[in-house]
């Protein structure tokens, strides 16, 4: 077992055994533990079985990774994992190792945006979270209003899905506010609501408000997130997995926003009248604002 392995900037042992025993993997073990390395936070809240359905293979193969990798189980490599995440990465701690990792040229920056974004992709195509995505859009074309909750930096996705929604028939808003304005977004939810969050890393005050208030009404819930977290998963009906990039490295949301314009065009396709209707009063009245029909985006 790995005793006491202390990790600092510029120091990480998992990374070292991932290293040391990369060639002798098999391309299903590669795989997993490039997930593990990519998703440290996840890893410490995750099952075995939890993390084969995020990566889309068997729990035996996760655990013989784990095992090839030089540990004696997922508890062993918890340990060694927790100290890499002792330290809390802000914003600029992520952005300086990316800029580490690319160096000054565009081109690789370019490129590990480019390959980051179709892993994540080809990771969403995987059969389970398909299934969740089809499951989000059931529990969704239900509500009377669809309310997504996205703060920080998803601030703006969850206003551009609001938009689309309602442009496809679907009542909709967004719950924006921090601190305690969001108590007055929050009196807002009512029966027949479904609540969109979109959510990541641990559980803070505004998410756990939000799911606190929606419990107490009984709506339905669903979350895009890129963690496992138990404390911020169970509260939710269906959670739906969407990385945000390499753990520790600057975050990008381009796979949530494949994700929920997915969600988005599952639910047109569920009403497609309803959507149809709309988005020719909208035409409609474009011509009547501008003077001309506009048939723009």
């Amino acid at each position: 077992m790995v005793q006491g392995s202390a990790t600092r900037e510029g120091v990480d042992s998992f990374r070292d055994r991932l290293r040391a025993h990369d060639r002798s993997l098999s391309p299903a073990a590669h795989r997993v533990a490039k997930f593990i390395d990519q998703n440290r936070a996840a890893v410490l809240a995750s099952s075995a079985a939890d993390l084969a359905a995020s990566i889309g293979t068997s729990d035996a193969t996760v655990v013989r990774t784990v095992q090839a990798l030089g540990f004696e189980g997922l508890a062993d490599l918890r340990q060694v994992l927790a100290t890499t995440l002792e330290r809390r990465s802000t914003p600029a701690d992520d952005m300086r190792r990316t800029l580490a990792e690319v160096g000054e040229s565009a081109d690789r920056a370019i490129d590990l945006v480019l390959d980051t974004h179709s892993e994540a992709i080809e990771a969403v195509r995987s059969p389970e979270i398909r299934a969740k995505i089809t499951s989000a859009v059931s529990q969704l074309h239900r509500a009377q209003r669809i309310v997504v909750f996205g703060i920080g930096p998803s601030a703006p996705l969850a206003h551009y899905v609001t938009i689309l929604l309602t442009r496809n028939g679907r009542q909709a808003r967004a719950l924006d506010a921090t601190g305690i304005a969001l108590a007055d977004q929050l009196i807002d939810l009512r029966e027949h609501d479904a609540l969109l969050v979109l959510a990541y890393g641990r559980s803070y005050r505004e998410i756990a408000a939000t799911f606190a208030q929606a419990r107490k009404l009984h709506l339905p819930t669903v979350l895009i997130t890129d963690t496992l977290e138990k404390k911020l998963t169970r509260r939710a009906d269906v959670v739906v997995p969407a990385k945000r990039g390499q753990a520790n490295r600057v975050a990008l949301h381009g796979t949530t926003l494949v994700v929920l314009e997915a969600i988005v065009l599952g639910l047109a396709a569920s009403d497609q009248a309803r959507a149809l209707d709309t988005l020719q009063r909208l035409n409609d009245l474009r011509e009547i604002v501008g003077g001309a029909r506009a048939d723009v985006g």
